[in-house]
């Protein structure tokens, strides 16, 4: 392969209109990267000639030809991906799009298998690099809780059953427990029970603080929805214009920060966090080089983490609550599935250089489709 694709992943081959690897790459006057059919259906049903990319509108519709050096790379890159395409027998990766590259990883918070390139934010975001990493399992539900979604790491010997740390808590309270894998040597078991009850308190703590947090929640939720009926109002520097979105009112800039969102019933919606600066008049390309950090809802089903371009997520089950999770010195910003306690996706190595502040964007109503509010818990800062 040659240095301009190697190392290269897919992300770096994805049309930003169909979220796939480009089809006969063209290359618009600002450098953006398209497939042919898409950018030319594109424009076909659109009254001007916008990049979608960046919004640049050309004054004549260029005559698009195919990119001849990008075609050639797109190519190396499938060829390349297919020599790497997990065999049988081997464990895919779960994030990969297209050709399934074997898995590296599999990581049991997520429930989640990785190819090396997946991989590097658990290796570098210090919020994941405290999951639990094992090598590839193909199964990787048979290891999880079904009743908790948590790995199954303790063996029940009253029982005779495979648990997790929530089951010793509420149904094995009083049962031997022993780490799955172990041998129980007579010089082993007080250690053993020492470990148990130490996560036991540990769980105990978790629980407590959950049970402070949802009810703070409940006495501070606010909603978010776009009304059917458009309003005269006045057209303020803070206020987004023509974009439905809003700031949440705390900014920070430093520390770790992190709220929850339920997005329960909704069709489309845009979440995360912004620059305090952000232009906040015209159409908005939602990128980190321009100071929004953001998953986005289309369609009802169509998941993507707004980089540049957009990649598209493949959501094991559909989040009812999202949270989101930033480390201003870390330089991360992550999101996950409340009810799932899954990682959805993890922006890393981001350079914030201006305060920060929640981001909400409920989507347009659509005639009541899209009409369930985005209720927003509290946001607290911790220090």
């Amino acid at each position: 392969m040659s240095p301009a694709c190697s190392g290269t992943s897919e992300h770096h081959f994805l049309c930003s209109i169909c979220l796939e690897v480009l089809t006969d790459p063209v290359t618009t006057p600002c450098g953006h990267n398209f497939c042919k059919t898409c950018i030319s259906t594109h424009w076909d049903t659109s009254t001007t000639s916008r990049c979608p990319v960046c919004n640049q509108v050309f004054s004549t519709k260029p005559q698009m030809k195919v990119n001849i050096m990008m075609r050639e790379m797109v190519s190396q890159f499938r060829r390349e991906s297919e020599k790497k395409a997990a065999a049988p027998g081997e464990v895919p990766c779960d994030v990969c799009t297209g050709t399934k590259v074997k898995a590296l990883k599999s990581c049991l918070d997520c429930v989640f298998s990785y190819c090396e390139t997946h991989l590097e934010p658990h290796l570098t975001a210090s919020g994941l690099r405290r999951h639990q990493l094992v090598e590839p399992v193909e199964n990787l539900e048979s290891r999880m809780c079904p009743k908790h979604s948590k790995p199954l790491e303790l063996f029940c010997q009253s029982d005779h059953t495979r648990v997790c740390l929530m089951c010793s808590v509420l149904e094995h309270r009083s049962h031997q427990l022993v780490p799955l894998g172990e041998d129980l040597f007579e010089d082993k078991k007080v250690y053993l029970q020492q470990m148990i009850q130490k996560r036991r308190e540990k769980l105990e703590e978790i629980r407590e603080s959950v049970r402070i947090r949802k009810e703070a929640a409940d006495r501070g939720k606010a909603e978010v929805y776009c009304n059917a009926v458009w309003k005269n109002l006045p057209d303020n520097k803070e206020r987004f214009s023509p974009c439905v979105s809003v700031l949440g009112k705390q900014n920070f800039s430093s520390g770790r920060f992190y709220f929850e969102v339920q997005v329960k019933g909704k069709t489309e919606w845009d979440l995360g966090v912004v620059e305090e600066s952000i232009n906040r008049k015209g159409y908005i390309t939602a990128t980190p080089k321009n100071g929004l950090w953001t998953v986005i809802l289309r369609d009802g089903n169509v998941y993507a983490a707004c980089e540049d371009p957009s990649v598209i997520l493949h959501l094991k089950c559909v989040p009812e609550k999202v949270g989101v999770f930033v480390d201003y010195e870390e330089g991360v910003v992550s999101f996950y599935d409340v009810d799932a306690a899954a990682l959805i996706y993890s922006f890393t190595h981001c350079c914030f250089t201006h305060k920060l502040h929640p981001y909400f964007s409920p989507g347009l109503n659509y005639g009541g489709k899209n009409s369930a509010p985005l209720i927003i818990c509290p946001v607290n800062q911790s220090e």
